[in-house]
C-alpha cells in the first residue's frame, strides 16, 4: 500500500469506527466511512489535504502469534495494493477486520474478497452521490 492511502493515526480510526458502518464479508469485517464529514477528522494528516481512499488492517492477538498476525497483514497489504484502484476517486476511509481463516485461505479467493469488499464500497458511495436508494 501507498503510505498516502494508509489509516495510520489511531484518533482516525475512532472517527472511522464512530462515524462508520460495519459491514461483513465472508472471511472478514470491515468498516467504511466517507471522510467529508462536517467537523474534519481525519481529513489533514501531516498539514496536508488527503484525497482518495485510505484503508487500515486491525490483526488483532487472538488471530495468532506475532508472525502469524505479521503474515496476514503482508497478504492483506498486497491484496489492496492491487485494487485499490477500484476505489479511485472517493474519499472513504476503510478499516479491514480479517479472520483467522485468512492465515490459510488460498491467495486467489482473498484476492477476490478484497476485490468484491472494494467494489460493493464503490457500489455503495456511488448510490450516495446520485441519490438512488
Amino acid at each position: 500500500m501507498d503510505s498516502a492511502n494508509r489509516l495510520r493515526r489511531h484518533a482516525d480510526y475512532q472517527a472511522l469506527y464512530k462515524n462508520g458502518r460495519k459491514h461483513f464479508a465472508k472471511h472478514m469485517s470491515y468498516f467504511v466511512s466517507p471522510r467529508s464529514c462536517a467537523d474534519g477528522e481525519g481529513v489533514r494528516a501531516f498539514g496536508e489535504e488527503i484525497a482518495g481512499p485510505r484503508v487500515g488492517l486491525t490483526v488483532g492477538k487472538v488471530l495468532g502469534k506475532a508472525v502469524d498476525r505479521n503474515r496476514i497483514k503482508r497478504r492483506l497489504r498486497a491484496a489492496v495494493r492491487q485494487h485499490i484502484g477500484l476505489l479511485d476517486g472517493l474519499d472513504v476511509d476503510i478499516a479491514l477486520h480479517p479472520r483467522k481463516v485468512v492465515l490459510d485461505l488460498d491467495w486467489s479467493v482473498l484476492e477476490e474478497e478484497v476485490a468484491f469488499i472494494f467494489r460493493a464500497i464503490a457500489k455503495m458511495q456511488e448510490k450516495k452521490t446520485t441519490g438512488t436508494v
